[in-house]
């Protein structure tokens, strides 16, 4: 069985295209970079990893397969086109001569229209994000679930994983117009949505109890075939270290049986994402 991260991030602060990354973020306030994580995949037996853009830029595109070139540990990258330009389909058909480009991920959650995803000048983006056969993450938040019914609905043959869970607002213990848009895309549509970046929507102190009803209901919805693991490492470290979240989803997925838990771990990303591993 081969693990894979199926999330987590690199970056220079130098580049200076994290226009979220400040230094009230304290603890991920610096360079974090394939030499950091290796030592944690190394003692979790983990094979590799997915990693995802954190910056709107192309630049940071080409810097993260350049990581790619050089670092055998990513096995593929989810990068950044500006959807909006009407350059979008050829800057898509040009990264995707990379091998190593497997999907891109607009941040929807930091634009504030929330319709943004249904506009009819993205038509060309996500056809030609079609036609290279990448995959579309959506980072979406709550409200935004209705609209991603609708593209889903438009684009019924779009590979698409959902990041973080769409983020469930786990702090408040709000659970129920989330579960229920989350139903509705798991029996609708054929996504996927990735069992990660939860420890960062928990209040301070979280334990696994307070995550429990939100996997629970993504391991009954799209059930373990669909869902996709990740750390969200190195933003997970504002509420968890990497071996603390990768225990919690042991315990919450220890219901399983052992071939579910591999699918969850690292099975899922290899087909969802055609990684070479």
């Amino acid at each position: 069985m081969k693990r894979i991260d199926a999330h987590q991030h690199f970056w220079a602060l130098e580049r200076g295209d994290y226009g979220w990354l400040t230094p009230e973020l304290d603890v991920i306030y610096r360079d974090f970079l394939p030499r950091d994580l290796s030592p944690h995949l190394k003692q979790h037996s983990i094979s590799g990893t997915v990693l995802v853009q954190a910056a709107p830029t192309l630049e940071e595109t080409r810097f993260m397969l350049s990581l790619a070139d050089e670092n055998e540990i990513i096995k593929g990258v989810v990068g950044w086109v500006d959807f909006e330009s009407p350059d979008a389909p050829n800057q898509i058909a040009d990264l995707a001569a990379h091998p190593l480009l497997v999907g891109l991920r607009p941040m929807i959650q930091d634009i504030p229209d929330a319709d943004w995803m249904l506009r009819n000048d993205l038509r060309p983006a996500y056809d030609a994000l079609q036609s290279a056969d990448l995959t579309f993450d959506a980072l979406t938040l709550p409200h935004h679930l209705n609209n991603l019914q609708t593209l889903l609905d438009r684009y019924p043959g779009m590979r698409v994983v959902i990041d973080h869970g769409s983020k469930p607002l786990i702090r408040d213990g709000t659970i129920d117009d989330w579960a229920k848009s989350m139903t509705a895309l798991a029996r609708n549509t054929r996504a996927n949505c990735k069992l990660s970046g939860l420890v960062t929507e928990a209040q301070d102190g979280w334990s696994v109890e307070d995550l429990r009803p939100y996997v629970d209901l993504l391991l009954e919805t799209f059930g373990p075939e669909r869902l996709i693991w990740g750390s969200d490492w190195p933003v997970c470290l504002l509420a968890s270290s990497y071996e603390r979240w990768l225990e919690a989803t042991e315990m919450l997925l220890s219901s399983l049986t052992p071939d579910e838990r591999n699918a969850v771990l690292g099975e899922n990303a290899i087909r969802t994402y055609k990684l070479k591993c």
